[in-house]
């Protein structure tokens, strides 16, 4: 699978996820793991990005798991992968 499927992948479940409870989207989160795993050959940049994805969505299940608000995780989490996105086109 190309890292443009998986980072269009993980968005689609970010948004989703975002609206579910707490304890649904934690576990919608945990399923995107694979799909964050970085591939051999690609960029720095790729990987850097896809990196600050991964980064971003760990500290929205950490929130979520600790019962934190995570309304501006969530934010920071999209726009990591946004950039992500962006890079694999």
């Amino acid at each position: 699978m190309s890292d443009a499927t998986k980072a269009a992948q993980v968005m689609e479940a970010l948004k989703v996820a975002k609206s579910e409870p707490a304890q649904s989207a934690l576990s919608t989160l945990n399923g995107l793991v694979g799909l964050v795993q970085g591939e051999d050959g690609q960029g720095l940049e790729v990987e850097e990005a896809r990196s600050s994805a991964f980064i971003a969505i760990c500290e929205v299940g950490k929130a979520l798991h600790r019962g934190q608000p995570a309304d501006g995780l969530w934010a920071a989490a999209i726009r990591a992968t946004e950039q992500w996105m962006a890079l694999t086109r």
